[in-house]
């Protein structure tokens, strides 16, 4: 049976979203749960797993960089699909516990910067906590004997006996996280040709101390229709100024066009890698 790896613990975003797909889209995998992003994709790399879920990007808060940074990195990780998940956050605390009573609010910093409106309204004076993720926020709050909140999920909270002292905390009701299912791939791999997907994503690093540079790249995708959802730039760790750049590309172009930009753009460019294409699902 397929091995899926997930953020632990139990409870997380992660879990929900890889629970979806189980129910929803039946597909048949055992969750292993892991300590943290670095985690799953390491286990992924090693052959550990067979794959991971990890989130990418939060329409609020913007990247994850480690799954970016990890993903730069890797010669043998490839991204099967991308799974985009609504994010609702619970206030949960103890069974009895007044909310107005709470001195302490632990969750991870994502959740804790998406609900920074509802924070600074309802608890000004309470002291905000970081934790690795929301289901540890709920491990915290579940074993503290103060009064203590997480900003977790709806599971994460009922997993530890905790009960919803307020729902859809967050600022903004268009709250969402787009997932990567990262998969391996050997390096002697065959290059990817064709694009029977919704979307392609690479990475490649440019000459930027050159003067239009960037725009001489992006104009080979838009010279041949090929529209660009996102861009995304990242310190290359090499020397102060050197970045290496992320773009995701819509395939409704057409296989030639895909393909003569990305060639055009390797040759325009000090390195690049072909990272996937894949499938987008919405839950």
């Amino acid at each position: 049976m397929k091995k899926l790896g997930i953020l632990g613990p139990r409870g997380t975003h992660s879990e929900e979203a890889a629970l979806w797909l189980k129910k929803f889209l039946r597909e048949d995998f055992k969750l292993e749960i892991c300590a943290d992003i670095f985690d799953v994709l390491t286990a992924v790399k090693e052959r550990n797993l067979d794959a991971g879920l990890v989130p990418v990007e939060n329409s609020l808060e913007g990247s994850v960089n480690i799954t970016l940074d990890t993903l730069a990195r890797s010669d043998t990780l490839t991204v099967a699909r991308e799974l985009v998940w609504p994010v609702k956050n619970f206030l949960m605390t103890k069974p009895f516990i007044d909310p107005q009573a709470v001195k302490k609010i632990f969750s991870h910093t994502q959740p804790l910067a998406q609900c920074r409106k509802f924070l600074h309204k309802n608890f000004p004076d309470a002291e905000i906590v970081a934790t690795t993720s929301t289901a540890r926020a709920a491990e915290v709050v579940s074993a503290a004997e103060e009064n203590f909140a997480a900003i977790c999920t709806e599971r994460a909270g009922k997993l530890n006996g905790l009960t919803i002292a307020a729902k859809n905390i967050q600022d903004n009701p268009n709250n969402f996280t787009r997932f990567f299912e990262i998969c391996y791939r050997p390096r002697d791999a065959a290059p990817i040709e064709n694009f029977d997907g919704d979307k392609v994503l690479i990475i490649c690093q440019i000459d930027g101390s050159r003067a239009g540079s960037l725009c001489e790249v992006l104009m080979e995708f838009a010279k041949r229709g090929v529209n660009m959802t996102r861009i995304e730039s990242r310190p290359a760790r090499t020397i102060l100024g050197a970045y290496i750049f992320f773009f995701e590309l819509e395939t409704d172009a057409g296989d030639d066009a895909l393909r003569e930009s990305i060639r055009a753009v390797y040759d325009k460019s000090i390195w690049l890698k072909n990272l996937g294409v894949f499938p987008v699902t919405y839950a």
